[in-house]
């Protein structure tokens, strides 16, 4: 199975429909938060006073309420930047297959932040197939950019030879 995913043209056909999917739908939020209105204050504040419970009543995820209550809040000028932009730049790594696995890793990201700020909405579909394309690594971008950017960087950027010469060694 791992093979299949990681090797084989057909699953990477398979993943190419799945980006196209989860791209077209990252890179439609991020273009109607950036041509729109948006304000995440709204969500924020909803996310804080109502945070996840376990069913004992408890705070599931505290650590991650504290964070939107002390960073995320008083930086709501940022954040209403950052995240349109961030599912607008996703949406397009996914949909030309570039920089694939970085792109679905920001996008696992942004999908953990909102479950875990009690959105459910198509998060656990996003994930699922998130962990399909991540698993499946570069074979994930093997129709789109990544069939060259990907060994660009590695003659390049990862290069034992730019490795020395960047940092002496």
């Amino acid at each position: 199975m791992v093979s299949f995913w990681r090797e084989n043209g057909f699953a990477a056909g398979i993943l190419t429909v799945i980006r196209l999917f989860l791209g077209y739908s990252w890179l439609m939020a991020g273009y109607k938060k950036l041509v729109g209105d948006f304000d995440a204050s709204g969500y924020l504040i909803n996310a804080i006073k109502n945070p996840v419970k376990g069913p004992d009543g408890n705070l599931v995820y505290g650590w991650y309420v504290s964070l939107l209550d002390g960073f995320a809040l008083p930086n709501v000028d940022v954040i209403n930047w950052v995240i349109p932009l961030g599912e607008f730049l996703v949406g397009l790594g996914l949909i030309l297959g570039c920089l694939t696995t970085a792109a679905m890793f920001f996008a696992m990201v942004m999908n953990f932040s909102f479950f875990m700020a009690g959105t459910v909405s198509h998060n656990p579909t996003d994930i699922f197939l998130g962990m399909i394309v991540l698993f499946a690594g570069f074979n994930a971008g093997r129709f789109g950019l990544d069939r060259w950017v990907i060994p660009y960087l590695r003659r390049t950027v990862f290069s034992e030879e730019h490795a020395r010469s960047k940092f002496g060694k």
